[in-house]
């Protein structure tokens, strides 16, 4: 049901965990890959296993995402299906956060997608459409302690996400996103490490949601890979949680 051969896809955060993993599955499903990641072994690593490409960039600076659009655009010959993965988390109150933490949450998480898309957009309705995917999470839907930056910056993903799709959606270009619950990553374990937890009782915790488990990545590399697919051809605006039943 699922094929996207002939297609092209740009991963931004594809060195590790729902990043990693979804460029591995749209490889295997067809799709020619190009993989963006500030860490260059990480990075480079997926590439290989992709057979794609890698471009190291820093999705908070505007000219590492027109080289990695460019590169895309030189390897492939345009980007039919963009990524905007790449994310980080600071684990804080709005007493306890920094400036500067605040500004880079902010900037990593959501300055991002705005960077990435705006790049994007123009290749994909020149050739007829185009699926965009975000990442949010069931913290943009729903709040959580300790993490006011990550929370706001996901929230404003989600209405993002909206507004693109009505903005673009007539040009065929479909904007989506998916909120993942706690999953397997390094993410996660950061999380652990920044409140001073240790990972196993942090993992243990974050299982407990209807369907008894945290996320494996894979598991979110499967709604992305069906949102950039024809699969989802009517689909647009939509904001999916895939989190174990947890904002259930």
């Amino acid at each position: 049901m699922i094929d996207l051969s002939g297609k092209r896809a740009l991963v931004t955060g594809g060195g590790a965990g729902i990043g990693r993993a979804t460029a591995l599955l749209l490889a295997e499903l067809g799709a020619r890959v190009v993989v963006a990641d500030i860490d260059t072994e990480a990075g480079a690593s997926t590439a290989k296993e992709v057979a794609g490409t890698f471009v190291r960039c820093d999705v908070s600076r505007r000219t590492d995402c027109e080289q990695a659009v460019r590169t895309a655009q030189n390897q492939l010959g345009g980007v039919d299906v963009l990524f905007n993965n790449a994310g980080i988390i600071r684990r804080s109150t709005v007493c306890e956060i920094s400036d500067d933490d605040w500004d880079l949450v902010m900037a990593v998480n959501i300055r991002s997608i705005l960077l990435m898309s705006r790049l994007v957009i123009p290749g994909m309705v020149s050739r007829g459409g185009g699926s965009i995917v975000n990442t949010g999470s069931g913290w943009g839907i729903s709040g959580g302690s300790r993490a006011v930056s990550y929370c706001a910056s996901k929230g404003a993903v989600v209405n993002m996400t909206r507004a693109m799709a009505i903005d673009h959606g007539p040009d065929l270009v479909r904007v989506n996103c998916v909120c993942p619950g706690d999953t397997a990553t390094g993410m996660l374990a950061e999380e652990a490490r920044q409140l001073g937890e240790r990972a196993d009782a942090f993992y243990e915790d974050a299982a407990d949601r209807p369907l008894g488990r945290i996320g494996q990545p894979r598991d979110i590399a499967q709604t992305v890979a069906f949102l950039a697919s024809d699969a989802s051809a009517f689909i647009s605006g939509a904001i999916i949680p895939v989190d174990g039943g947890g904002t259930a």
